[in-house]
């Protein structure tokens, strides 16, 4: 894929500051139970994904994933929105439509990529705690290697650390790889959109992370 050197108009300053994220969670409750065997094909892991009562999280507003799973390109971020709770989708209100700048500037859209969370519903104090974390971590591990994308961007802190082993701004600036069953997978780590929209000045740098992310991509 060729993707131009110049920043699109997703990097302006917005027009009105976004609001603050909400606080995170002190707290860290028992680390739910993983199941022994999870399922085996995409549609599976997804209906599993949005009924089961065995990952930890609310079963209220669970949001599916968006988009193409033979794409190429799999998105992932950490959770819900609060947003997304109320318009029933990943990435909605005025961070989709920072998000929906960020992929045009790489000649995609929803529909031509894979987009995910980490967890299918938001946590209560929009952070997941250690525990949590590594279990939605091993499930998305095996999300990403049902889905075999050529490319997976990690969008923010929790994602970072699942598929690159340190913390967001330890791992933006050079490609890492995902290893599983199927083959490899390039990662790339980038700044949640919810984020740039309280950085703007950050976009620049996200900017980078996307244009490292496409070189060489096939598709």
């Amino acid at each position: 894929m060729i993707v131009g050197d110049e920043p699109r108009s997703w990097l302006e300053e917005p027009k009105s500051r976004a609001r603050r994220a909400a606080p995170k969670s002190t707290g860290t409750p028992d680390a739910p139970t993983l199941p022994a065997k999870l399922p085996t094909d995409l549609d599976g892991l997804r209906s599993w994904l949005l009924s089961t009562d065995s990952i930890g999280v609310p079963e209220i507003g669970r949001q599916d994933t968006i988009g193409d799973p033979a794409s190429g390109l799999m998105i992932l971020v950490d959770m819900p929105d609060r947003a997304d709770t109320e318009a029933g989708t990943l990435l909605s209100s005025d961070t989709g439509l920072l998000f929906d700048r960020m992929l045009a500037a790489i000649g995609r859209d929803r529909a031509s990529t894979y987009i995910a969370a980490l967890s299918p519903a938001r946590i209560t104090g929009g952070a997941i705690d250690a525990n949590s974390l590594e279990m939605l971590g091993r499930i998305a591990k095996h999300h990403v290697a049902l889905a075999q994308p050529e490319r997976l961007l990690v969008m923010g802190d929790a994602p970072s650390r699942v598929f690159c082993g340190s913390s967001l701004n330890e791992s933006r600036g050079s490609k890492h790889n995902f290893n599983h069953d199927g083959g490899t997978v390039s990662v790339t780590a980038t700044f949640h959109p919810r984020f740039l929209l309280q950085q703007p000045r950050l976009k620049a740098q996200s900017w980078k992370d996307l244009q490292m992310m496409t070189e060489g991509m096939t598709a």
